[in-house]
């Protein structure tokens, strides 16, 4: 591999917000980047020296963009694995490793994997379509969790009991025991091609009551110091057994017992981790930069408490997207926004964050309400 300084191409497979914002972490390492994404428009374009438009499924489509690169990297794991692995084959690093992307994209082979390396996880049996999730009445209440394809709340739907079998997935997934659970958080780790291995504090998600999604988040986590090193330790286990180099963001439950039990991962940057752009050392963009190309992971160290803020669509409006109140969250001390550059607004899509900056928790609780009343996404 030449110098990752020298002329060095980086391909991104996918070009939304999380590849924007790692593209802005670029330029400081002087890499030339290539994206591939299936929108003629998205987030990345416009950023990227080079962009592409293409199916992030198709195999050739992938073969041929990542051919180009000296390095290849994700920032959404749905792609045509079987492309990753030829390239990886033919010597083209790829970074997070095609093994690790085709177990994250399976929920069923990853919930396998932490029962295989003992990893602490909610109860679940495997199903194959809805006739089957009748044979397992008597597990309900439960998630059904679809195998693949599930993202920013897609392919999850509570069974309460029998009578809501009919709503179930007619596919194969998987039956997840609902839990007690107190909170969620989430631990965003970090492992570079030496084996060094780096772990970002805990963050507390605050879910929205309809949607599935982070509504906003906090950092750092008020939790008991003994849960949140539990859940640090988790992370760094997965890391370890995955071998992973890159970022490993995990989601994790704390039941009302104080049991940390992992939900999900995703390889790569994550919605729980935008905050650390303005609030830590280290961003968890330039920290995916470090672990791929082989440098010293940056420190984790959180300078100021902060809280993410998810802006998204609002119910009822579809079209060219429109920020009303930006003026109004702009006068709020300590408030920085990101928009994604996504034309097109609708109901409930991820149109930017806002990151408040404030050590005082309790003014920093008061102004994510004030955030969230200053600006609005409509057409």
């Amino acid at each position: 591999m030449k110098a990752f300084y020298q002329d060095f191409k980086l391909g991104i497979i996918g070009g939304g917000q999380l590849g924007r914002m790692l593209l802005q972490a670029c330029p400081n390492f002087n890499l030339h980047t290539c994206v591939l994404d299936p929108s003629a428009g998205g987030p990345c374009h416009g950023l990227a020296n080079e962009y592409t438009q293409g199916s992030l499924q198709d195999y050739e489509t992938v073969y041929k963009f990542g051919k180009q690169a000296d390095l290849l990297t994700i920032e959404i794991e749905n792609v045509n694995i079987a492309a990753l692995y030829q390239l990886e084959k033919e010597g083209v690093t790829v970074y997070p490793q095609p093994s690790v992307i085709e177990i994250i994209q399976d929920k069923r082979v990853q919930k396998q994997f932490y029962l295989d390396h003992n990893i602490p996880t909610a109860e679940f049996v495997l199903v194959n379509n809805r006739a089957d999730i009748k044979t397992h009445s008597g597990f309900l209440p439960a998630f059904n969790k679809l195998g693949k394809g599930g993202y920013d709340g897609g392919g999850v739907i509570s069974l309460k009991d029998t009578a809501d079998i009919d709503k179930a997935f007619d596919d194969y997934g998987l039956l997840e025991k609902t839990i007690e659970v107190a909170t969620e958080i989430s631990v965003i780790a970090a492992r570079n091609s030496l084996g060094e291995i780096s772990v970002f504090p805990a963050v507390e998600c605050i879910f929205h009551p309809e949607f599935n999604l982070v509504d906003h988040l906090i950092a750092p986590s008020s939790l008991a110091n003994e849960i949140q090193e539990a859940a640090e330790k988790i992370a760094e286990k997965l890391v370890k057994d995955l071998e992973i180099v890159g970022l490993l963001a995990v989601e994790m439950f704390v039941t009302e017992a104080g049991e940390v039990l992992v939900n999900e991962v995703a390889p790569r940057p994550h919605n729980s981790g935008h905050q650390t752009i303005n609030a830590n050392d280290t961003s968890q963009y330039e920290q995916h930069l470090r672990a791929i190309l082989g440098l010293p992971l940056g420190s984790t160290k959180i300078n100021k408490a902060s809280a993410m803020v998810n802006l998204l669509g609002e119910e009822g409006y579809t079209g060219a997207a429109i920020y009303e109140g930006l003026d109004k969250l702009l006068k709020i001390q300590g408030s920085n926004i990101f928009l994604y550059g996504k034309e097109t607004t609708k109901p409930h899509r991820k149109m930017g964050h806002i990151t408040i900056l404030d050590n005082d928790m309790d003014a920093l609780r008061e102004k994510v309400q004030l955030v969230k009343k200053a600006i609005k996404v409509i057409s």
